[in-house]
């Protein structure tokens, strides 16, 4: 959603103090992926695509979807970033913020924007070519909570990852199959730590480049990838499992001067894309990014490392962070908590609904 912040000053400042907390945490990037710049496609200018908060891609298309609206609208772009159709079906949504394209070509909207964390119910709506769609109604086990990423892997699975401003974000997929109109109760099944980077946009610096806005799964399921204000991070996948892949290292991308970056999606070639909020902003492309994730370990390998790790004192990988500390390094949580709700006073959103 559109932002609307405090002063820049105190927000810069704030973001700084979030970042000065921070030490060496989160995951482990592969250090030596040489990673191409992202190059731009073409310019989103349409007034219908301002608030552009999603992106997918097949063979012959770009898809896009953005913040409001009173029906579900899936905007078909040409070569130039020209709206050349939308895709529409009558159900009121809330807040979409990503989108995701399945297998059998459904593209799924995820209706998870929740910033003032008062929401009983998120959704998914999955939509048929034809204009019909069905909503799917979710409820999370520990309250609510605000999320701007959406996976759907080739079960038909949806998982959604969380937004926080604490660098861990959260990982829930359903914990029973999807009923119409539910809701469905989730599941947590991961969590993901990110640390801060120097790459430069987004709307709140280092704060942004720890705070997860938009997933995407390569056509071949081989790659899942999260990205924030500021970078995108591609993880190897195997066996279908996206739980798993986000307990490894990934690959890190940045994606610099974004001023608001939320969208992102890998065409069938393997090839990222990403977009940001605003009027005429750029469609970008890093060509073939899935050959930039090292093939992940099998099963057996990694367990032997966590094992090895284990006896030799180490953390594994996989580990998953205990609420005493954050993706922003091991510093505890209450502390980083304060600066970041501190700078999230600067950091309203403008609701359609309230």
């Amino acid at each position: 959603m559109t932002r609307r912040f405090g002063s820049a000053a105190t927000t810069t400042a704030l973001a700084t103090a979030v970042l000065a907390l921070s030490s060496a945490g989160g995951h482990v990037v592969h250090a030596e992926t040489t990673v191409p710049s992202p190059e731009v496609l073409c310019h989103v200018d349409d007034p219908r695509l301002v608030e552009l908060s999603g992106l997918a891609a097949d063979a012959d298309h770009v898809y896009a979807v953005a913040d409001g609206g009173e029906r579900l609208e899936v905007a078909v772009l040409d070569d130039e970033c020209r709206v050349r159709d939308v895709l529409t079906a009558p159900t009121d949504p809330y807040d979409v913020e990503d989108l995701a394209l399945a297998a059998d070509g459904t593209l799924w909207l995820g209706d998870t924007g929740d910033n003032r964390a008062r929401r009983e119910t998120v959704a998914v709506h999955a939509l048929s070519r034809d204009g019909t769609s069905e909503l799917y109604r979710l409820t999370y086990p520990d309250g609510p909570r605000d999320a701007e990423a959406l996976v759907v892997d080739d079960s038909g699975t949806p998982y959604i990852i969380t937004k926080s401003a604490l660098g861990v974000a959260r990982v829930y997929r359903p914990a029973e199959p999807l009923a119409s109109p539910g809701p469905t109760p989730l599941e947590e099944v991961g969590t993901v730590p990110f640390r801060p980077t120097d790459t430069p946009g987004g709307p709140v610096g280092p704060v942004g480049s720890v705070t997860v806005t938009g997933a995407a799964l390569s056509a071949d399921g081989s790659v899942v990838a999260l990205r924030t204000y500021t970078d995108a991070y591609l993880y190897p996948v195997t066996d279908g499992d996206i739980a798993e892949a986000f307990t490894r290292d990934p690959v890190r991308v940045p994606l610099p001067d974004e001023p608001q970056g939320e969208a992102i999606a890998f065409t069938p070639e393997g090839t990222l894309l990403s977009a940001s909020e605003g009027s005429g902003e750029p469609l970008r492309a890093v060509p073939d990014a899935v050959s930039l994730v090292p093939p992940a370990e099998s099963t057996e390998d990694t367990e032997a490392t966590e094992r090895r790790h284990s006896a030799d004192g180490e953390s594994s990988a996989s580990e998953v962070p205990d609420d005493s500390e954050t993706g922003l390094g091991s510093v505890p949580a209450i502390a980083v908590a304060a600066v970041g709700a501190a700078l999230l006073v600067f950091w309203g959103s403008r609701r359609r609904r309230t």
